[in-house]
């Protein structure tokens, strides 16, 4: 049976909702009419995701597979201008709706691929060519949706897609590790004598962690000057996605860079707060971020 737009769009929201629950919520401070393709931008990075990710999608080689085929499936109904699967329906009308290039979803399944062939990254430069496809370039297909002023907002929507993956990969080193992969970079786990396979909190560790909240912060300083370019509730909800995943450094740090027994977390309650915050015109939140040097 053929998929709705409506029922495509509402699959994009339930994968939003049930796995990427600080851009949902924030997502909320946005006008009603803007939601759906932040929906959808989630659910075609989750469904690439999932291949990658989901053993049940079989070995290496049938999963690299199964994400050609996903990407040829999908600039084929681009190309068509409509499309019959579940979730690919939604994003083929909010590409069309948004006139996005269609070279950003090339990017994003590019570094896609590279999960199932990259492992580890030597050095911050070979991390941000990979980030470029998974992160960065996010922030560029949100501009349109959000309003943004372009070129001018472009290198800090770049900079906090940078920032919310980089905080991903220290809240989730743990979870990587069992998946064989070591996000951050080499060289500066060498630099301070860090092994994160040791799964220990030790000198070292909190060391190398320090660094990298760091480097976080000073991504999210950068892109505080592009969320202060988004005109009414969309400034308000990236503001207010920025906030909440600026407190997840904070929930590290709180736990004493301790990433490997527990995942740290904002409470929901902490996020209504935030949110119901941001529903409020001229009331913003605001988190300090220290502006330093780039390490």
């Amino acid at each position: 049976m053929s998929v709705t737009l409506a029922e495509s769009y509402a699959a994009c929201r339930a994968l939003n909702r049930a796995h990427g629950t600080t851009y949902y919520w924030s997502t909320q401070v946005l006008p009603r009419a803007r939601r759906p393709h932040v929906h959808a931008l989630y659910g075609f990075c989750r469904y690439a995701d999932e291949i990658v990710d989901d053993p049940s999608f079989g070995t290496t080689a049938e999963r690299e597979a199964a994400l050609a085929d996903f990407g040829t499936r999908f600039f084929a109904d681009l190309d068509r201008g409509r499309s019959d699967d579940r979730v690919l329906k939604a994003v083929v009308d909010t590409v069309q709706r948004m006139d996005l290039d269609p070279q950003l979803f090339r990017r994003f399944l590019r570094s896609m691929a590279m999960d199932l062939t990259v492992d580890r990254y030597e050095t911050y430069d070979d991390l941000r060519d990979y980030m470029d496809g998974s992160a960065s370039v996010i922030g560029e297909m949100m501009l349109p949706v959000l309003d943004a002023p372009r070129p001018a907002a472009v290198a800090p929507a770049r900079a906090l897609g940078e920032a919310f993956q980089l905080t991903n990969f220290l809240r989730d080193v743990g979870e990587d590790l069992d998946r064989g992969r070591v996000y951050l970079p080499q060289e500066d786990l060498r630099r301070f004598g860090a092994d994160p396979r040791r799964r220990t909190v030790d000198d070292a560790w909190r060391a190398v962690a320090r660094f990298e909240i760091e480097r976080c912060r000073v991504l999210y300083a950068e892109a505080d000057a592009g969320v202060a370019m988004l005109p009414g509730a969309a400034g308000r909800a990236i503001g207010a996605a920025r906030v909440l995943y600026g407190e997840i450094l904070d929930a590290i740090e709180a736990a004493g860079y301790d990433v490997f027994t527990h995942r740290a977390r904002v409470p929901g309650r902490r996020k209504a707060a935030v949110v119901a915050r941001a529903l409020v015109p001229g009331r913003v939140a605001a988190h300090p971020a220290p502006v330093a040097a780039r390490p």
